[in-house]
């Protein structure tokens, strides 16, 4: 009968325990896009991409009618000729491409100002986020902006340790 008694109470427990962990949701794209800061930065990025496009779709029509050009004259020039002009056009094409990905590639100037000019935004986002979490004792905070992420877990329910411990696996 006590041991009856220890398994109820240890249920009762368990169950008061996993109640008491709170959960909530943000719409980080709601808020940011309330932020005034936030708007004007997502605008100077939008006008120096756009700026950048436009400078990278003339430098292509100029590489056009530079191929235009030589299809036209093609039949007049030597080989020789026609090998430079070719070359010239690669040449012209190749500098447009890397223009191109200096601006827009990976490690670009966009992905450069985007970080100077919204990660702060975002950082300052993420630790209110986290403060909220704190001060309301919330276990994982989720966003809804994409898909119902989780922004924040609180550390001390994260269990990976234990799994691996009971695995086998000594961290």
């Amino acid at each position: 009968m006590k041991r009856f008694i220890s398994y109820i109470g240890i249920l009762f427990l368990a169950t008061g325990l996993t109640l008491a962990q709170k959960y909530a949701f943000v719409d980080t794209e709601y808020i940011l896009n309330r932020i005034p800061s936030y708007k004007a930065a997502q605008e100077q990025l939008d006008k120096l991409a756009g700026d950048w496009q436009t400078e990278i779709e003339t430098m292509y029509e100029e590489i056009e009618k530079m191929y235009k050009n030589f299809q036209a004259e093609k039949v007049l020039l030597t080989e020789e000729m026609k090998t430079r002009k070719e070359e010239e056009i690669i040449n012209r094409e190749k500098e447009v491409k890397q223009l191109q990905q200096k601006y827009f590639g990976r490690d670009g100037s966009l992905f450069k100002k985007r970080q100077e000019l919204i990660k702060p935004i975002q950082d300052e986002v993420y630790r209110s986020v986290k403060e909220i979490a704190a001060e309301g004792n919330y276990a994982v905070i989720f966003d809804t902006a994409s898909g119902a992420n989780m922004l924040y877990t609180n550390p001390k329910y994260d269990k990976s340790d234990d799994v691996l411990e009971k695995l086998g696996y000594k961290n």
